[in-house]
């Protein structure tokens, strides 16, 4: 029996455009350990792929669209396809390897073929390379499958070999097998099979081109309303992206965080806002006392409500707004921590070494989660997408290559021309910045103003420990049973 497209799948799909790719992407940087080409990627995937079987899949449509599409085994797979080679001129630069992210996040995935990518770059400088790899909002979701980039990395440089599974293809259903598994659910489950329709009649009007703009289109699907008012970052998109990372070290938060109160999420997010509201100023936009910027910012729960997945939490959504308007770092800061509080309170919220500790390299996943609950809550109208995921403390490798950088490469919602990843790792704190080429093209200024944010406050810390004698500098408490890392 095959396995059907459920709804929200299904608005991911036909949400999918040439201006809106709906693909996540992470980039890894390595210092080699000996000889490290394309066929030793090639081999490193293919033993894991057994692990993520959707991974082989492709997504067969149903004769006269009378159910969602189903998943169906590739016939055809070709994995070397899928696993590609690229280089940097040498020795290649941090800039360089952007560039090529950002052309690549920029090409839609085939639709007629297994919907991921995964790209070795050599070249770089000092004899490293880097692995970029992309997949559909729609290929994982946490339940059936899980994020590649999650199984391809090992705790040691010498793994234990993985079991080898034979892998078949199973037959493609026939066209009468699918008619009759349509007629056969729609008996089962009338409602579903009615809004299934539904969404399909609109795919065949809209193939006829008789609507307005594919925003238009979107914002219908996903019953939104886009950006809640006019900004830099909403607008209507182009075809290309610009990519933007910026390395931060781990230590510095902590160090804000421990003078300051609250959790290293807090202080991350006191980051994100000051860096928004210095690049505002670069572009003479105004940024009076009172002004925000709508985030929703992805969370980690446990909630018997939400579809459970397979990493032992849910991720819910949740919406802060960041004071940008706020000039002094430090009140920012306790803003943004007394505005997380509440959820933090609920005793839902999973703390950040339960996170690191899952088994993999799990933010690749998590991130892919964030980025479908933002594309699927886009109705309750937001500005920005901020996913901040903990990794583990300790080195990864892939087939002995150390992992020395991770960055994440969200993915731009409709009219959204910013999307923000956080990715803790091994000491560091990595920042993925995407941004519509044509609407953002000071990317690069927004990547130094995370720097200059996140320095305001390491200061912050260091000035008031040197306070003058007669004026003690007291940190603030932080607040009962935060969750802390």
């Amino acid at each position: 029996m095959t396995q059907r497209l459920r709804a929200e799948d299904l608005a991911f799909w036909l949400t999918d455009s040439a201006t809106t790719p709906m693909h996540n992407a992470t980039l890894e940087i390595f210092e080699p350990r000996g000889a490290f080409d394309h066929d030793r990627l090639l081999a490193l995937v293919a033993d894991r792929l057994a692990f993520v079987p959707r991974y082989r899949q492709v997504i067969r449509t149903v004769p006269g669209r009378l159910a969602n599409p189903v998943w169906a085994d590739d016939e055809d797979f070709d994995l070397s396809y899928h696993v590609r080679r690229s280089a940097l001129p040498r020795p290649g630069s941090i800039d360089q390897l952007r560039d090529l992210t950002a052309r690549i996040m920029s090409r839609r995935l085939d639709p007629h073929r297994p919907l991921w990518e995964t790209y070795l770059v050599e070249g770089l400088a000092g004899g490293r390379f880097a692995i970029l790899s992309k997949s559909h909002q729609l290929l994982v979701d946490g339940v059936a499958t899980i994020d590649l980039g999650q199984v391809i990395l090992d705790v040691a440089p010498d793994p234990t070999p993985t079991p080898q599974v034979e892998w078949s293809p199973r037959p493609a259903p026939a066209g009468s097998t699918l008619v009759l598994e349509a007629v056969r659910d729609s008996l089962l489950d009338p409602r579903s099979a009615l809004a299934a329709f539904g969404e399909n009649a609109g795919l065949l009007v809209r193939g006829a081109g008789v609507v307005g703009s594919r925003l238009s289109e979107v914002a219908r699907l996903l019953g939104g309303r886009g950006p809640v008012a006019p900004t830099p970052i909403s607008t209507r998109l182009s075809e290309q992206r610009r990519v933007m990372t910026v390395s931060t070290a781990l230590e510095d938060y902590r160090t804000v965080r421990r003078f300051h109160g609250g959790a290293v999420n807090d202080v991350v997010l006191a980051t994100v806002t000051g860096a928004m509201r210095s690049w505002l100023m670069t572009r003479a936009e105004p940024v009076p006392a009172s002004r925000s910027l709508r985030a929703m910012v992805p969370v980690s729960v446990i909630d018997s409500d939400l579809e459970p997945t397979s990493l032992g939490s849910q991720v819910a959504g949740h919406l802060l707004s960041l004071p940008i308007g706020e000039p002094d770092p430090v009140v920012r800061l306790h803003q943004v921590s007394y505005a997380l509080k509440a959820h933090t309170e609920t005793g839902r919220a999973v703390a950040a070494d339960r996170l690191a500790g899952v088994a993999g390299f799990a933010p690749t996943t998590f991130h892919a989660l964030g980025s479908r609950l933002a594309a699927a809550q886009v109705r309750r109208g937001f500005d920005v997408v901020v996913t901040n995921v903990p990794g583990p403390q300790f080195p990864l490798y892939a087939a002995g290559a150390r992992m020395t950088e991770s960055y994440p490469v969200p993915p731009l919602l409709p009219g959204h021309a910013l999307s923000v990843g956080v990715t803790s790792y091994d000491g560091g704190v990595y920042f993925g910045l995407t941004g519509d080429r044509d609407a953002l093209p000071d990317l690069d200024v927004l990547g130094q103003c995370v720097d200059e944010a996140l320095e305001e406050l390491v200061d912050s810390a260091s000035s008031r420990r040197r306070a003058p004698r007669g004026r003690r500098a007291t940190p603030v408490a932080p607040a009962a049973g935060r969750p802390r890392r």
